[in-house]
């Protein structure tokens, strides 16, 4: 029989090895229906086996730590929160059931939550069957999760006023129209040789922020031209410019000496963040000279010049660029 034949050949972990560690989020939910003398025995807490719901919880705490050896291609995730809550719904004789699930990990929480949310719900079940037998489990489903290159997901199916008050699920915050420009600095696509790819990515990673920003001006690699640009467009009210390219170690790569010599603050913290976060893909990392500057008010970023350095450097930055607006504005640093 050939390997690829064998049953399960096909079957591998998702390769996470070169994805950048996020904080992860994911609250599941899941309702149990009973009766209505079992629904009260469960909310009186005076079932003959005992306290279903305090149970309940302390399962659904074990289930979403054992998601991996449930589940075979789950990675084993250090989880650092997990919360269960039952919650007692009169008008349906149901129990629901959230599972929230929190880490730092280059993989999502969502399985963790459901597995905590289903350990609870069975749990509940074993408890009650010797009360009445017909119970059902039902509704089981994902949230939410946040975190990772894909930021928030929402169920379609939507959140009640009150899930949304209690668990607050966070979208990347937006620019709001913040006006921003995108440079890319290349010799050969401002000569034509080749048409640049990494432009475009920022501009689309921008536009889905929210700000107002135009197609990539491309440029060559000279230190002089990117420096008049960037006066030109700082004097013009732009806020925001991102950069791509010449933040190597070749003879042509000058974009930091530019901002150094237009530069009115230096913004190094955002510099070294992107070269350590950017170290989780690749060890090459570490060569890259990404720099931060501020040209009186408008803050320029530069980044590596490869269409994939480009998307996750604004990964990388998304998350931070609302607050940096807010506080060049004179807003609250906290």
């Amino acid at each position: 029989m050939d390997a690829a034949d064998t049953p399960g050949a096909g079957f591998h972990m998702a390769d996470v090895r070169r994805k950048r560690p996020t904080a992860r989020r994911a609250v599941a939910v899941g309702e149990l229906y009973a009766g209505p003398d079992a629904f009260a025995a469960i909310v009186e807490r005076r079932l003959p086996k005992g306290d279903a719901l305090s149970m309940a919880e302390i399962a659904g705490l074990q289930g979403a730590k054992q998601a991996s050896n449930l589940m075979p291609l789950c990675h084993p995730l250090p989880l650092e929160f997990v919360e269960l809550r039952c919650v007692p719904v009169p008008e349906r004789n149901a129990i629901r059931v959230y599972c929230e699930v929190a880490t730092e990990a280059r993989t999502g929480v969502e399985m963790e939550a459901l597995a905590g949310a289903n350990a609870a719900l069975l749990t509940i079940y074993d408890l009650t069957k010797p009360v009445d037998p017909a119970l059902s489990i039902g509704n089981i489903r994902l949230l939410f999760k946040e975190g990772g290159k894909k930021g928030l997901w929402l169920h379609p199916g939507g959140m009640t006023d009150e899930e949304r008050t209690r668990y607050r699920p966070r979208a990347t915050p937006t620019l709001d129209g913040w006006r921003a420009s995108v440079v890319v600095l290349s010799d050969r696509a401002s000569a034509g040789d080749y048409e640049d790819r990494s432009g475009p990515v920022i501009v689309d990673a921008l536009r889905t922020l929210g700000a107002d920003v135009g197609t990539a001006t491309v440029l060559p690699d000279d230190p002089f031209a990117l420096a008049r640009h960037l006066e030109s467009l700082a004097a013009d009210g732009t806020g925001l410019v991102i950069t791509s390219g010449g933040t190597g170690l070749g003879p042509r790569d000058l974009t930091p000496e530019a901002l150094a010599g237009i530069a009115t603050r230096q913004v190094p913290g955002l510099a070294e963040m992107i070269r350590s976060e950017s170290r989780h893909h690749t060890s090459m990392a570490w060569l890259s000279r990404a720099e931060a500057v501020l040209v009186e008010s408008m803050l320029v970023v530069a980044l590596p010049g490869s269409p994939k350095a480009a998307a996750q450097g604004m990964a990388i930055l998304a998350p931070l660029l609302a607050h940096a607006r807010s506080m060049i504005e004179g807003g609250s640093h906290a």
